[in-house]
């Protein structure tokens, strides 16, 4: 399918209406739209948050009668079901478009496809493709959920060249310069939750939210802690009540936590511990798309060993200090090349005086 400069210039546009919602939108997904008619942009609109009209309504209201005979250029398939608003897809056959460009078909069973299907019955020209890889990184924690029934997770880590994440006597503050640390909040904002492990609230005492920059929803705050040791005075655990997954039947302690607000998962694995590929499964059908984590090296380690982790993004500084420090992760040695966890470098760039790498895993 070809597509003109025109058509190009149009997707780019809402791509980057998308991209204003990607710090709200959660559950759904970021989706912007453009209409244009005879070669010039008649509206505009991007969906900003879950309940709230989609992308295609808000460019409809603006238009008016102008979207008569336009192109509607979607990010994502529009919608042929009916949730917690109508379906955009009838929106836009009693507006008169005349042609819908969706960069990337929802994969979202409940439309998969009906959205387009729906629209060609009404006579309305349909394409999809433009610019898909685009829009799909822009949801990739919701093509995850759908397509998975898993959220994507992101473990966020930071090292010096050595590879070293804290000395051994555990001092980590701080690593990285400022400009990381304020980066590593922007990818904390996008998250539906961060998670982390009772070891790092034991050692750190986090607050585990959004701090560098403005954030009108800050994001779930989980914690994996087998065996309930959290203090009520842990940090963690002031403000806005967090998710904890554990392995402990307590049930005292447990119904504390909950009278307190918080929410208990009880997941044990057959070891004692969570199990960690159920709490993904479990995340997936609570509607969180993506998943940030920032853990000490071994709940890293077993986030990596049991398939869960989709992405590293880490931040390398520009110090060493030495072999007693400890690593990333708490992995088993290995005596072959070919049982290394292998990676795709998809982005490295220089925050501040330090070196953020993006890296995915092969088998994920």
């Amino acid at each position: 399918m070809t597509f003109s400069a025109a058509d190009h210039a149009a997707m780019a546009r809402a791509l980057q209406l998308a991209a204003q919602g990607l710090n709200t939108t959660s559950p759904n997904p970021r989706v912007g739209c453009v209409l244009v008619r005879d070669g010039a942009v008649a509206s505009e609109g991007w969906h900003h948050r879950a309940g709230e009209p989609h992308a295609e309504i808000h460019a409809l209201r603006q238009a008016g009668a102008g979207a008569r005979g336009a192109t509607a250029y979607v990010t994502l398939e529009p919608c042929s079901h009916f949730g917690l608003t109508p379906p955009c897809a009838d929106a836009l056959i009693a507006a008169g478009v005349a042609r819908v460009v969706a960069a990337m078909e929802d994969p979202n069973p409940l439309v998969a496809g009906r959205g387009m299907a729906r629209l060609r019955a009404a006579g309305i020209i349909t394409e999809h493709g433009l610019l898909e890889s685009e829009a799909r990184e822009l949801n990739i924690g919701f093509a995850s959920r759908m397509t998975r029934g898993r959220p994507w997770l992101r473990l966020k880590l930071a090292a010096t060249l050595d590879g070293k994440t804290a000395l051994e006597n555990g001092v980590s503050q701080w690593i990285t310069g400022p400009e990381a640390r304020r980066d590593g909040h922007v990818w904390r904002a996008r998250a539906c939750a961060i998670l982390t492990g009772i070891g790092t609230v034991k050692a750190d005492d986090p607050q585990l939210n959004v701090r560098e920059l403005p954030c009108e929803r800050q994001p779930l705050r989980i914690l994996l802690d087998a065996r309930l040791e959290v203090s009520d005075s842990a940090r963690i655990m002031q403000g806005d009540p967090i998710l904890i997954a554990t392995a402990s039947t307590d049930t005292e302690r447990i119904a504390r936590l909950s009278a307190a607000g918080h929410r208990v998962l009880v997941l044990p694995n057959a070891a004692g511990k969570v199990d960690l590929q159920g709490l993904m499964s479990t995340l997936g059908s609570l509607g969180l798309n993506e998943v940030h984590a920032e853990a000490g090296f071994k709940l890293n380690g077993s986030l990596l060993r049991a398939g869960c982790v989709d992405e590293l993004l880490l931040y390398l500084a520009p110090m060493l200090v030495g072999d007693a420090a400890n690593g990333l992760f708490n992995l088993a040695p290995l005596a072959r090349l070919e049982d290394a966890t292998r990676l795709d470098i998809h982005d490295l760039r220089q925050v501040g005086r330090d070196i953020r790498i993006l890296a995915r895993c092969i088998s994920a």
